[in-house]
């Protein structure tokens, strides 16, 4: 095989990256090419080259996720908060965008409650819109215990007004409120909490079973390569720092005082037709610009109103 050939295979497994919703078990071409990266320390390196081409990282590469990219703020591929806006028909108001934030935030530590979770390949989270709203509305009474407590003292936390509006943006949202024809209404905060969730379907880091209607959504494997990322932020130990989601090592729970039950978890292989693929979102044969989900909480806080 040419060089010529072996970058063109190199850009082709990298373009995979780029759909999605596309899984080597879907295609034989896709799992061709990442058994060869696996097995193949050169074309593994010609793959990496192509990504940082493009300002791209290269998280992982399995069969089970495929290739795993994140892209740098700077790459043609990253995609920008005004283009995520769009997608989730945000209105634009700065609140939203904390909103947002936080609820991505909040599902990626709900997905994942224990570090182990993350470090288990096989293991499988579990979400759901109302379980996102009930721990980001225990944040924010803890924040506003916070804040409280330090004014009192005359000892103001030195990330107060950020602190302090992120609570107030999302606390003074009614949690659901019902449209004219009894639809969830979109500026509720599950209304975008749901939006939030549907975003990462449609970037096929969730998944939904085949005829659930209990809003309940599963992790697929790329999204737990994912959440490792931004394990790692600031923004997401904050979270944890919380105890809203309590993470004692080598069992943690959810804090009762946000969820009055256990994080409903599997550890199953998922099988891929067991799961929807109905949900009204773009095929995965179209290329679109992935999410890094690594949401800088000073960007998120700016000028919320």
């Amino acid at each position: 095989m040419s060089v010529t050939d072996d970058a063109t295979d190199a850009a082709r497994l990298v373009g995979y990256g780029l759909r999605p919703r596309q899984l080597p078990a879907r295609d034989l071409d896709y799992a061709e090419l990442v058994i060869r990266y696996v097995e193949d320390e050169d074309f593994a390196g010609l793959v990496k080259a192509v990504a940082e081409g493009f300002e791209m990282r290269v998280l992982a590469v399995t069969k089970p996720t495929g290739i795993v990219l994140a892209p740098r703020e700077e790459s043609v591929f990253a995609l920008k908060f005004d283009e995520y806006a769009k997608r989730s028909a945000m209105t634009g108001r700065s609140a939203d965008k904390v909103i947002h934030g936080l609820a991505h935030l909040a599902i990626a530590a709900l997905a994942f409650p224990r570090p182990d979770d993350l470090a288990n390949d096989t293991y499988v989270g579990v979400v759901t819109v109302e379980d996102v709203d009930a721990v980001i509305r225990e944040a924010c009474r803890v924040l506003e215990e916070r804040a409280k407590e330090a004014e009192e003292n005359n000892d103001p936390l030195d990330t107060a007004p950020d602190l302090e509006r992120a609570w107030r943006a999302y606390a003074r949202r009614p949690s659901a409120t019902a449209t004219k024809d009894n639809r969830l209404a979109s500026n509720s905060t599950r209304g975008m909490v749901t939006k939030a969730v549907r975003f990462l379907v449609e970037q096929g880091f969730l998944m939904q079973r085949a005829k659930d209607t209990t809003g309940t959504y599963l992790t697929a494997p790329k999204y737990q390569v994912q959440v490792r990322e931004l394990a790692a932020t600031a923004a997401f130990r904050e979270l944890l720092d919380m105890e809203v989601i309590s993470i004692t090592p080598p069992s943690g729970t959810l804090h009762p005082s946000a969820l009055q039950h256990e994080p409903r978890t599997s550890t199953a292989a998922q099988d891929p037709t067991d799961i929807s693929d109905t949900d009204g979102f773009s095929d995965s044969s179209v290329a679109q610009p992935r999410t890094a989900l690594t949401f800088d909480t000073g960007l998120l806080l700016e000028e919320t109103d």
